[in-house]
């Protein structure tokens, strides 16, 4: 949590502020009760309040038989000479000059005591006089509607800038948190992406980040909000009425076990929503991206059954979380209910024996029917919380993972010409299960050699060893004399230029394509490249030419257009050497002959590397390095070769016939 509330730092005078905004927001709700419960009491229930007598020139003095009263608003006195509005058959009477005792009687409202007083001879009051009598009433209960009118206004403005400024910092708290881990998986060597599957990656950088956008946008100030909401409210209702306090909080204890009770089950119930979607998008990224070779098999009914299975076990992880909320939120809501009436029962009684006045009621039954739903969205919002906390988990592993190559803290300066040296080089993908045995090997700058040999020989381990994507346990690779390890990796990654086998191909368009949306590329050197590898030839063609679209993976090219592109890609860098890994595997024999001329002159001044089953097409290299189970079984020119009449000449021979 710690480290999750450090990304705020940046941000802690906008929390702040909606701190305050919050605090503002909460008083903005408890105040709105009390302004119509005083309005109750002090103007609609405003004829129970005595007059006295007053001077004509008193601002709020009212005419009446020739005298002229004044609203009494302090408790009556023993001495005092009053006059008192009440209620008798649905007409209004008015008693004159009566005392404190009098006026507690006609408050009290007994019918029969009010009789008395009507057959004694209480003036009743005609429709003008009572609007003038109780004119202070409709003053005050217009200010009253004006005031929550404001409050009601000030709410919202509070509410729209504390939500504005939230989201706002939680969106930019998210965008530098994607930005972050996507630049930290750049930055994880290829074992990594080996053994993770790419689902799991992208529910990383979109779902979890986006759950973690809830939480500061959110659930964080909500946290807060609610706490002091429950909190004010307790002590308001404290401060107005300890009794009916005490009654309101009879059902808390109830409430806040079937709290614990969700807390529990439905963070149970979360865990394994995100566990179910996590494997759903690792299933769905696979297998999309094998759509051809489960088409190809016609395994489109077996592969529907076992997508079928996770997607049943992902709804039932959400039935089960939606359960959880359909049994709590109606579980809270009839507590809630059980307690109103538990206060509307004893309050009703208290305003009769008038222990409590009718607005003080409505206060209680407004904060009751609203002191429970922070409580419940509390419950929910500590789900959300582990929810999210999960998930920074899992983002916070990505980012705690390692780089297994890491630059040298002072890497040496270097001027590739394009020497390579392996001195007994010992390499393993796994512990102790070599890949590489001894190997040693010299490439002077220039140099065209190749690789042959059969499957899993490590050919293709030698050429991503070149490139510094592994680290070796044992030997030395040399670049110029300097050890790889001690050279800037983007130095000497740049220096390469490597034509792999699979061709991968970005959506945007061709010119994109070929110069990975390297600026410092122009339009005339990705022209100039392609027309080296003669794949101008197609391009040109193409309706956009080079602002050509590009389908996701180029799907709307062959195999050997994607390779031209590939090639054209590598030589718009310039590279001091160059990697061929299978670089004419999928290019027809029609192609190949395009660019071989291509080639022979591409690798003129260039270190050339290149790895190849069919041996045809490194007959000119100056050496033929032959590798056998990790270790170099033979080396020399093609003729060379032939003549030692060893393993190269086997592998020619099979090819020949």
């Amino acid at each position: 949590m710690k480290r999750l509330l450090s990304y705020l730092k940046p941000h802690k005078w906008v929390m702040t502020i909606a701190t305050i905004l919050v605090l503002g927001i909460i008083v903005v709700e408890l105040y709105r009760p009390i302004i119509i419960g005083d309005a109750i009491d002090d103007y609609i229930n405003g004829y129970y309040h005595p007059y006295i007598e007053t001077e004509k020139t008193d601002e709020d003095a009212v005419s009446y038989h020739g005298i002229y009263l004044e609203r009494y608003n302090g408790k009556p006195k023993s001495a005092g000479k009053y006059y008192q509005i009440f209620l008798y058959h649905d007409k209004y009477y008015m008693a004159e000059e009566i005392n404190a005792d009098e006026c507690r009687e006609l408050k009290e409202g007994e019918n029969s005591v009010l009789k008395t007083y009507v057959d004694a001879g209480a003036p009743l009051l005609l429709r003008d006089e009572l609007t003038e009598l109780r004119q202070s009433d409709f003053h005050g209960i217009l200010l009253a509607v004006g005031v929550y009118l404001l409050m009601l206004a000030l709410g919202f403005v509070l509410n729209a800038v504390d939500t504005w400024m939230l989201q706002k910092m939680g969106q930019n708290i998210i965008y530098k948190m994607r930005e972050e881990v996507f630049a930290h998986i750049h930055s994880l060597s290829l074992n990594f992406f080996n053994t993770t599957p790419v689902g799991k990656l992208v529910t990383r950088v979109s779902n979890d980040t986006e759950a973690i956008n809830e939480l500061f946008s959110t659930i964080l100030v909500k946290l807060f909000k609610n706490i002091v909401k429950i909190i004010g409210y307790a002590i308001v209702m404290l401060s107005i009425d300890v009794r009916m306090a005490g009654i309101s909080f009879l059902l808390l204890p109830l409430v806040t076990v079937l709290t614990f009770v969700f807390r529990f089950l439905s963070r149970k119930a979360y865990q394994i929503t995100r566990n179910k979607i996590t494997e759903l998008n690792t299933f769905l990224s696979e297998h999309i991206s094998g759509m051809k070779l489960i088409q190809i098999f016609a395994r489109e009914e077996e592969r529907y059954r076992k997508f079928e299975k996770k997607s049943y076990e992902l709804y039932r992880a959400n039935w089960r979380e939606t359960m959880t909320f359909a049994v709590f939120r109606p579980s809270i809501y009839l507590v809630s209910i059980a307690a109103m009436v538990i206060v509307i029962g004893t309050g009703s009684r208290s305003v009769l024996d008038g222990t409590l006045s009718l607005g003080t009621l409505f206060i209680f039954i407004t904060y009751i029917s609203s002191f429970f739903e922070p409580i419940q969205e509390l419950a929910e919002q500590f789900g959300t919380l582990q929810s999210a906390l999960a998930s920074a988990e899992k983002i916070f592993a990505i980012l705690d993972e390692k780089p297994e190559i890491v630059n040298p803290p002072q890497p040496k300066p270097i001027d590739i010409k394009g020497k390579i040296e392996f001195r007994h080089v010992w390499f393993a993908y796994e512990k102790d299960d070599y890949i590489l045995k001894d190997v040693s090997f010299v490439i002077e700058p220039g140099q065209k050699t190749a690789f042959v040999g059969a499957t899993g020989a490590g050919k293709t381990s030698i050429l991503n060893l070149i490139g510094r994507y592994f680290d070796i346990q044992k030997g030395q690779i040399l670049l110029d004399g300097v050890d790889i390890r001690e050279i800037d990796t983007d130095v000497l990654r740049g220096a390469i230029g490597q034509v792999q086998q699979d061709v991968f191909i970005f959506t945007g368009d061709i010119k994109g394509n070929i110069t990975l949306n390297n600026d410092k590329i122009s339009l005339e050197e990705v022209k100039a490249a392609a027309r080296t590898v003669n794949a101008d030839s197609f391009i040109e063609k193409l309706p956009g030419g080079y602002d050509e679209p590009v389908t996701e993976r180029g799907s709307t090219f062959s195999a050997g257009q994607r390779q031209l592109l590939s090639f054209a890609r590598t030589l718009a860098y310039d590279p001091k050497i160059l990697v061929l890994d299978e670089a004419t595997a999928n290019i027809d024999t029609e192609t190949e002959s395009l660019i071989t001329d291509a080639l022979s002159r591409l690798m003129n001044g260039r270190t050339t590397i290149m790895v190849a089953h069919r041996l045809s097409t490194i007959q000119h290299a100056d050496q033929i390095i032959v590798m056998h189970k990790g270790q170099i079984q033979e080396s020399g020119t093609h003729q060379e070769l032939l003549k030692k009449g060893g393993m190269y000449k086997n592998l020619y021979d099979l090819q020949i016939v």
